[in-house]
């Protein structure tokens, strides 16, 4: 079932763009787009939540710089996907540089706390720039183009849903070896006991702030790709609300798991659209389902600053 379930699964998600259409039901391919595209950031996330312990909760930063970056360069008439998305990556590595290493000064309660103020400075900083649109974000007049005929493969629909599958893909595979590696398996020691491995003599800041990074780097590929998905950007995309909702994706889908953030993505956002489609008061019933998975996940993980419950602790009245 391990080995049926993920290729049952790539077979759907292949054939999935001709099934719609033969269902007349195309619309439902951007609502499939999309979760690629949350899966990836969440998929990132889970690298620092799920495999290295640390809980950010400015993860949706990286989102918000990497569509700016290309939604700034298509508004000076930059619009080629091979310049435009390797200079995103660079500005978003550079920022998630910025905000590791003062962030990764601190741990715990204080790392979450650190990350949630520096996002919600640049959350800040955009909002009142009025040369990229202020509160109201920054446009685009198309998706950006690899230079092919027409535009191809982003600027279709489908195209564009097989671009965010090869891309999530690749960073799944990308992820997989990595976590295999020896720096995986570092990340995983550090996040279980921090001061052991730099008792062996690990570079524990170092590790740390390569993971917060690369993590970085993929979230804001994702952000990348949410621009040209919506041709929109603001700043409510950086909000703390953004962050909180990519950590609800990496719990649900299991933190730790290699598939965390694909289930989870599937999962908030599935739940979303079909509650929607019943009540315009979707907000209640999605918390307490939300609530219920998320109790259902949380009784089987525990971060590594929360302290374990003792037994004096648990058998006080």
């Amino acid at each position: 079932m391990s080995r049926l379930l993920p290729a049952g699964a790539a077979v759907l998600m292949l054939t999935l763009p001709a099934l719609l259409e033969a269902l007349g039901q195309d619309f439902h391919l951007v609502l499939a787009t999309r979760i690629l595209v949350y899966a990836l950031a969440a998929t990132s996330l889970n690298l620092l939540l799920g495999y290295g312990g640390m809980v950010s909760f400015g993860h949706a930063v990286f989102i918000g710089i990497g569509g700016y970056a290309v939604a700034i360069l298509a508004s000076r008439g930059l619009d080629s996907a091979w310049i435009s998305w390797p200079i995103a990556l660079l500005v978003t590595g550079a920022v998630a540089w910025l905000i590791g290493s003062i962030s990764l000064r601190t741990s715990g309660v204080h790392f979450l706390m650190i990350t949630l103020a520096l996002a919600q400075m640049f959350y800040c900083v955009f909002v009142s720039l009025s040369s990229v649109g202020g509160d109201d974000g920054l446009q685009m007049d198309r998706r950006s183009s690899f230079g092919f005929a027409d535009g191809w493969p982003l600027r279709t629909d489908a195209g564009f849903y097989y671009t965010c599958l090869a891309v999530l893909m690749l960073a799944l595979f990308f992820m997989h070896r990595l976590l295999q590696a020896r720096f995986g398996m570092v990340l995983i020691g550090l996040r279980e006991n921090a001061v052991r491995m730099g008792a062996i003599g690990y570079p524990t800041r170092r590790y740390k702030l390569l993971a917060f990074v690369i993590a970085g780097l993929v979230c804001g590929l994702a952000g990348v790709l949410n621009v040209e998905l919506n041709r929109l950007v603001s700043p409510s995309m950086m909000h703390w609300t953004q962050s909180g909702t990519l950590i609800v994706m990496v719990i649900l889908g299991g933190p730790g798991r290699p598939w965390a953030g694909v289930v989870g993505a599937a999962l908030f956002l599935g739940l979303e659209e079909l509650i929607t489609h019943y009540t315009e008061h979707w907000q209640l019933p999605m918390g307490l389902l939300l609530l219920a998975l998320l109790l259902m996940r949380i009784s089987a993980w525990r971060p590594a600053w929360l302290p374990a419950r003792s037994a004096a602790a648990g058998d006080a009245p």
